[in-house]
């Protein structure tokens, strides 16, 4: 892995925009074709409605992309797990956040990221302590499936997996 030059300047001046403005996120998406019934995926990602500022951050990780949505707003977003550990997690750690909020989020983000790396996202008690991680991160919010809903699906998985009779994938 070749490490990428990058001025101080830049790198705080860009650690600060993320501090603002920038998310770590764990997405957890219902999978029929899976073992398990979650594929989970990581995204850091920052919105603006001008690119400028989000180009530097391509430019500067050297991975990610840029889109724009229909109303105008440009999106950075690195979803590619080696990428995340690669770049973006040495990026943050080299360049720290200030804000108590952003420095517990990215602790939490990197630890599901070596969690995910080490396949611990394929076992009923791996997307447990994932789930329990990333509880309270961005400040709680609003998740397309709730914690209850990943859980009974889990479990109904589990049952169905040791029912006799039952085919496991």
């Amino acid at each position: 892995m070749q490490k990428i030059k990058i001025n101080p300047k830049i790198g705080w001046y860009l650690a600060g925009f993320a501090d603002g403005e920038g998310s770590f996120n764990v997405v957890f998406r219902p999978r029929k074709d899976y073992r398990l019934p979650w594929k989970i995926s990581l995204c850091f990602n920052i919105s603006q409605r001008d690119k400028i500022i989000l180009t530097l951050f391509k430019r500067y990780l050297g991975c990610g992309r840029l889109r724009q949505r229909r109303d105008g707003v440009w999106y950075y977003e690195v979803n590619n797990l080696s990428a995340i550990i690669e770049k973006v997690i040495p990026f943050f750690e080299r360049f720290r956040f200030l804000s108590a909020k952003k420095k517990r989020d990215f602790s939490k983000f990197k630890k599901i990221a070596y969690l995910v790396s080490s396949n611990k996202h394929l076992t009923p008690e791996g997307i447990k302590e994932i789930l329990k991680i990333c509880r309270d991160m961005n400040d709680g919010g609003k998740r397309k499936y709730e914690e209850e809903v990943i859980l009974k699906h889990l479990q109904e998985s589990s049952l169905r997996d040791h029912t006799p009779g039952s085919t496991q994938a």
